[in-house]
C-alpha cells in the first residue's frame, strides 16, 4: 500500500491527510481537488465578507501531500484501481478515499437558475459582485447556514429576508418556543422572517434579473438577490457511476471503519452515510477522517455516531441545542422581555438527563451537554437558573470538544501528564476548542478544578497578577515602585516584578522611564533607551510614522551614519535602523537626530513600535483611504504608550493588503464605507492572524474604539503577553471584548477614554527630555571609573561596505 488517491479537498479530506502524515504514512498521498486552493475553513467562511481573506481561512497543505487542484474527478475504474480525471488523465490508487463532501439543495422552482447557493468562497464572490447593485436580499432557508447568509446580506448593505419552509427557524435545533425567541431576535435587527412558506418561483424581469421571490400564497417579497441554503444532498455520484452501494437516498454506505462496499475504497465526511446518517457538522466529519486514516494505517479505529449537540452564536444570538429535542418531562424557562428561552428534557423518573435547549442565553450548554444520557447532578432549575452545572465534575469519558472529539479526561491527562496549565497550551496539545472555540470556557474549568495550582502571582515579591497591580497602582495612586512593594508586596523585587511595575507606572503616569527610582527598575534596552546588540553595542532607531519622510530628514540619517561609522538597514517596518553605536555615541547621535525634529522610535521598549502602511488613496490606483495620512495620525497618537508587551500595527489603503495589517496587535483595512479593524494578530515564532473586531467604521470610531483596545489590554493583560494570546485568554473571547469596548457591558469606557487622553496629553519624547538633562545623560558611559574611554571589545569588519560585529570565538 504506497499510494492513496483523495478525491475531494474541503476540511475533512484535510483532516484525513494531516492525520496520515502525523501518523507516518511513508507512501504517496495526492489529494484531488475541483477548487483552485486547498481546504478552507468552511465554519468561519462568513468572515470572508467582512474582511477575512481566502489566504487566511486557507489550511496549510501537510508537508508530503501532492494536490491537483481545479481538478475534477471523473470516474473510478474499480478493476484497475485508477480515478479518471476531467482532462483526460487517470491517478492509480491502492486505497482511494472518497470526500467528495456536498452540494447544496437549490429545489426545482421556476427562476432557480438565477439564485446562488451558499458554499464556496467563489459562491460568495458571486454574491458580493451581485449585492453592489441590489437592495434586498433573499436567503431561502432559515437553518444554521441560512441564518449566516441572512447576516452576510445584511453585512453587505443589503434588507435580507428569511424564508424558511418549517414554523419556525432552525428547526431541528430549537422547538417551537426557542424559534419564537429566536425570531423575536433576529427580527429585532433588522431582517424580515418568513417562517412556514415555500417557493413558488423566483421571479425576473425581461432581462433575466432577479425582482423578488413568489410564495405559494400569491405573496411577492421584492428582492434583487436569492440565496438557497436550504439544506445539503451527499455528493455520491463518482460512487454510484462505480457501483459502490450508496443509501436510498443518497449517501456512499460505509461500515464503522469508513470502509465502503469496495474493500480498496473507504469513504468521510458529508459524503458517506454512517449508520444510515450523513453527517453534516464538522466533529462528526472530523472523526470520520481520524477513523479512516486509522484503518489505512492498521488500526482498529471505529466511528460510532457523533454527538449532534451545537453551540453557536447567530447574528448575535446565542443559540445551543444537545441530547435529545423530547422527553417525558420537561423544564421550561420563557423569558420574552430578555430574550431568553431555556428547556430541559427529562426521563420519565426524573433521574436522567436527555437533552436541552437554550436561546439568547447559552450559558448552560457547557455544563450539561457532557451528562447527556447520565443522571442529573442536580435539579433541573438549579443547573439552570443558580449556575450550579459550573460546579459539576465532569466524568472522564464525557467529551469537551465535540469538533475534534476530546473527552474531560485528555484534558486531565494534559494537565497532569504533560504540565500544561493554561488554555492556549491545552489547545495547541489536545486541540480542543480549536475549530469553534464554544468549550473553552469547559476548558478553563477543567484548569481550575484539575488540581494544578497555577498562581496567579507575578512573582515572589508580590502575591497579585500584572493586571491586580495596574488596578492598584491606578486606583490608589501609587507613583513608585517602592511605595507598591511596601504596602502591597514584599522584599526589595526582582527582575521579573520591577520592569513590570515600571511598565504599569509608564502607562498610568507616562512619566520618563529614566526619572529618579524608575531608572533602577528599567530592563537592559530601556536603561539606555536603544536595544542591545550581540556584540554589545546599541542600535538607533528614530520614528518615521507610516514611513513617510523627507528629503531633508534621510540627509540627516545618512549623515549621522556615515559620521559615526554606523550600519544602516531599512526594516520591515518601514523604519530605519542605524546599528553599531556604543553607549558613549548614543547621546551625540540623538542630538543630532532631535535637532533634526526626529522622536524615539521606541524600539527598545514594551511599547508601540511602529504603524506600517501602504501609499494609500493618494498614489495608489487601487486605494480606497488614505492608508498613509492614518498610519501617521496613529503612531504619533500612541507613540510611547507603554505596555505589557510591544505593540506593532499597520494600515492598508485597499483589501489587497500590502501593508499586512492583520499580522499585526491592531490592523486596520479600508473599504469604501471606512475602515475594518482586526486585533490579536502577531507574526513570531507562532504567527497568528488577526481577528475582525469590527468593520466599515468612520474615522472618529475607529480611533475610539483603538483607544479602548489598548487601554484594556494594558489594563488586563499579564506580564509580556501578546495582544494574541491575551484575546484567546480572554473569556468570551473576540465577543467579550467587543462588548466591553464597544457596548460598554462593564461601565468602564469612560475611565478608559480619559486614560487613552491622558497619556495623549502628557506625552513627551524620552530622547529630547534625556538630552536636556544632565543627570540622566551622565548613565551613558562606556565605564563608570572611565567615562571618556570606549568599550575595547568591540570590534567590527567591513561587509557589502558597511560594517558587521566581529565575536570572540
Amino acid at each position: 500500500m504506497n499510494r492513496i488517491v483523495v478525491v475531494g479537498y474541503g476540511p475533512t479530506a484535510h483532516r484525513l491527510v494531516e492525520t496520515l502524515t502525523g501518523k507516518g504514512f511513508g507512501g504517496t498521498v495526492t489529494v484531488i481537488g475541483e477548487e483552485p486552493r486547498p481546504a478552507y475553513d468552511r465554519v468561519h467562511l462568513t468572515s470572508y465578507l467582512s474582511g477575512t481573506s481566502a489566504e487566511d481561512l486557507t489550511y496549510e497543505v501537510p508537508t508530503g501531500i501532492v494536490t491537483r487542484l481545479n481538478t475534477r474527478a471523473t470516474g473510478i475504474d474499480r478493476e484497475a484501481r485508477q480515478v479518471t480525471l476531467a482532462d483526460g488523465g487517470a491517478e492509480p490508487y491502492d486505497v482511494l478515499v472518497l470526500a467528495t463532501g456536498s452540494a447544496p439543495f437549490v429545489p426545482p422552482v421556476p427562476g432557480a437558475e438565477h439564485a446562488y447557493v451558499y458554499r464556496t468562497i467563489e459562491d460568495l464572490d458571486a454574491i458580493r459582485t451581485a449585492a453592489k447593485d441590489a437592495v434586498e436580499g433573499i436567503v431561502v432557508g432559515g437553518g444554521l447556514l441560512g441564518l449566516e447568509a441572512a447576516d452576510a446580506l445584511r453585512a453587505l448593505g443589503l434588507k435580507a429576508h428569511i424564508v424558511e419552509m418549517s414554523p419556525w427557524l432552525m428547526p431541528r435545533q430549537v422547538d417551537e418556543g426557542g424559534g419564537s425567541v429566536l425570531k423575536s431576535h433576529i427580527e429585532g435587527l433588522g431582517l424580515s422572517v418568513h417562517a412556514g412558506a415555500g417557493v413558488q418561483e423566483i421571479v425576473t424581469d425581461a432581462a433575466g434579473q432577479v425582482t423578488g421571490l413568489l410564495k405559494p400564497d400569491g405573496t411577492l417579497v421584492d428582492a434583487q438577490v436569492v440565496v438557497f441554503s436550504a439544506g445539503i444532498r451527499p455528493r455520491d455520484e463518482l460512487a454510484r457511476q462505480a457501483g459502490l452501494e450508496v443509501g436510498p437516498r443518497g449517501g456512499i454506505v460505509v461500515d464503522s471503519g469508513m470502509l465502503t462496499s469496495d474493500p480498496f475504497i473507504y469513504a468521510v465526511g458529508e459524503c458517506a452515510l454512517a449508520g444510515g446518517m450523513v453527517y453534516g457538522l464538522v466533529g462528526p466529519c472530523n472523526t470520520m477522517a481520524e477513523v479512516a486514516a486509522d484503518r489505512i494505517m492498521g488500526g482498529l479505529s471505529a466511528f460510532e455516531g457523533a454527538d449532534m449537540s451545537t453551540k453557536l452564536k447567530l447574528l448575535g444570538v446565542e443559540v445551543a441545542q444537545f441530547g435529545a429535542m423530547d422527553g417525558a418531562l420537561d423544564v421550561t424557562y420563557m423569558d420574552p422581555v430578555a430574550g431568553v428561552y431555556k428547556k430541559l428534557f427529562i426521563s420519565d423518573d426524573a433521574r436522567t438527563l436527555l437533552g436541552g435547549i437554550c436561546v439568547g442565553d447559552a450559558s448552560p450548554y457547557t455544563s450539561l451537554r457532557p451528562f447527556v444520557g447520565k443522571s442529573l447532578p442536580a435539579s433541573p432549575s438549579d443547573l439552570l437558573f443558580s449556575g450550579a452545572g459550573a460546579q459539576l465534575d465532569l466524568p472522564d469519558e464525557a467529551q469537551v470538544c465535540s469538533c475534534n472529539n476530546v473527552c474531560a479526561g485528555d484534558i486531565r491527562t494534559a494537565i497532569a501528564d504533560k504540565g500544561v496549565t493554561d488554555v492556549p497550551g491545552l489547545k495547541a496539545c489536545t486541540r480542543a476548542g480549536t475549530t469553534c472555540g464554544s468549550c473553552v470556557p469547559m476548558l478553563k474549568q477543567l484548569l481550575e478544578k484539575s488540581g494544578v495550582e497555577v498562581s496567579k502571582a507575578l512573582c515572589e515579591h508580590f502575591t497579585y497578577s500584572r493586571a491586580e497591580l495596574f488596578d492598584i497602582a491606578r486606583v490608589r495612586g501609587v507613583t513608585t515602585f517602592s511605595e507598591l512593594i511596601t504596602q502591597h508586596g514584599q522584599g526589595r523585587g526582582c527582575d521579573i516584578c520591577k520592569p513590570a511595575v515600571a511598565s504599569i507606572l509608564a502607562s498610568l503616569h507616562n512619566g520618563h522611564v529614566l526619572e529618579g527610582e524608575r531608572a533602577t527598575l528599567q530592563d537592559t534596552n530601556d536603561k539606555f533607551l536603544a536595544n542591545m546588540q550581540k556584540n554589545g553595542t546599541y542600535s538607533v532607531v528614530p520614528r518615521i510614522p507610516g514611513g513617510e519622510i523627507t528629503p531633508e530628514k534621510l540627509i540627516v540619517i545618512g549623515e549621522v551614519a556615515r559620521d559615526f561609522g554606523l550600519y544602516t538597514k531599512i526594516t520591515g517596518g518601514q523604519r530605519i535602523d542605524l546599528f553599531g553605536a556604543t553607549v558613549d555615541q548614543l547621546p551625540a547621535i540623538w542630538r543630532r537626530l532631535v535637532d533634526a525634529g526626529f522622536e524615539s522610535g521606541h524600539a527598545y521598549g514594551k511599547a508601540l513600535r511602529t504603524v506600517k502602511s501602504c501609499v494609500g488613496s493618494t498614489w495608489c490606483r487601487y486605494g480606497v483611504q488614505d492608508s498613509v495620512g492614518m498610519a501617521i495620525a496613529l503612531e504619533l497618537r500612541y507613540r510611547g504608550l507603554r505596555s505589557p508587551h510591544k505593540l506593532k500595527s499597520a494600515v492598508s489603503g485597499c483589501a489587497r493588503e500590502c501593508a499586512e495589517a492583520r499580522s499585526k496587535d491592531f490592523g486596520i483595512i479600508a473599504t469604501e464605507q471606512g475602515w475594518n479593524l482586526y486585533v490579536g494578530g502577531n507574526g513570531g515564532f507562532k504567527p497568528r492572524h488577526a481577528d475582525l473586531l469590527a468593520n466599515d467604521l468612520s474615522t472618529d470610531d475607529l480611533i475610539r474604539t483603538i483607544d479602548r483596545f489598548l487601554m484594556f489590554y494594558i489594563r488586563t493583560a499579564d506580564r509580556l503577553q501578546r495582544t494574541s494570546t491575551w484575546l484567546e485568554s480572554l473569556e468570551g473571547g473576540l465577543d467579550y471584548l467587543r462588548e466591553v469596548i464597544m457596548e460598554d457591558s462593564l461601565g468602564i469606557c469612560a475611565d478608559l477614554d480619559a486614560q487613552m487622553d491622558n497619556h495623549i496629553a502628557t506625552y513627551a519624547d524620552e530622547w529630547a527630555a534625556t538630552l536636556d538633562d544632565p543627570e540622566k545623560l551622565s548613565r551613558f558611559v562606556s565605564f563608570v571609573n572611565a567615562p571618556g574611554t570606549p568599550d575595547p571589545s568591540i570590534v567590527f569588519a567591513s561587509e557589502r561596505g558597511q560594517i558587521k560585529p566581529v565575536m570572540a570565538r
